[in-house]
């Protein structure tokens, strides 16, 4: 459950600063999901920053499109986009609104309304992998292209929203290559997770896909 001293939703200002400072300052806080069913809180444990037109593995790197409008701001609001022709993934823009950057949230523990996620991630085998990595998150978030958009810096009515949490000390914080990023986005340690953590997603490098015959 989450306590009450950290129901308080993060103020915009939290997102309004450049995203490798907003990134590892993620960790630890709280991504409530409210559904029809219930809400569902999740304690992020695994982030990836991407910093726009200085990185070559953002969305963003060649400009503004219908797909990544969302990311050029204002901060504080989810980039969602679908990936593999299957999976949706979860952002979160920071940075001043008109420079796209954004945080990908890559796995969390969930607190609250796990029997709702359990739904939604049958081939789950415990608890721990329910959102561990980016596309079980969103699905276990029921997290799809509908809420692109969502303002996340508010809790009246809204479907998402971040709470203040618990911030991880940063001797807890460990960062990395980020995961199955080619070329030179690969390069970046911009992947930050909580030391030791059993809902952390494993390291991937990327791996060329092959094209059928």
């Amino acid at each position: 459950m989450i306590a009450s001293t950290d129901r308080t939703p993060l103020a915009r200002e939290f997102f309004d600063r450049p995203v490798l400072e907003v990134a590892p300052d993620l960790l630890g806080r709280v991504l409530v999901r409210t559904t029809t069913e219930g809400p569902i809180a999740l304690r992020l444990t695994e982030v990836e920053a991407y910093d726009g037109a200085n990185d070559p593995g953002s969305h963003a790197y060649r400009g503004r499109t219908a797909r990544n409008g969302v990311m050029f701001g204002p901060p504080g609001h989810v980039y969602v986009y679908f990936t593999y022709g299957m999976w949706h993934c979860m952002n979160l823009v920071c940075g001043p609104e008109g420079r796209a950057s954004a945080v990908l949230l890559r796995a969390g523990e969930i607190t609250e309304g796990a029997e709702l996620a359990r739904k939604r991630r049958i081939s789950a085998r415990n608890d721990k992998e329910l959102a561990k990595g980016p596309a079980r998150l969103a699905t276990a978030l029921d997290v799809d292209r509908a809420l692109d958009g969502t303002d996340a810096c508010t809790s009246e009515a809204s479907p998402l929203t971040v709470l203040t949490g618990t911030p991880v000390i940063s001797d807890q914080v460990l960062n990395g290559p980020r995961t199955g990023v080619a070329g030179d986005g690969g390069i970046h340690p911009w992947r930050f997770w909580i030391a030791n953590d059993p809902t952390v997603s494993p390291y991937r490098a990327h791996v060329p896909r092959r094209r059928s015959t």
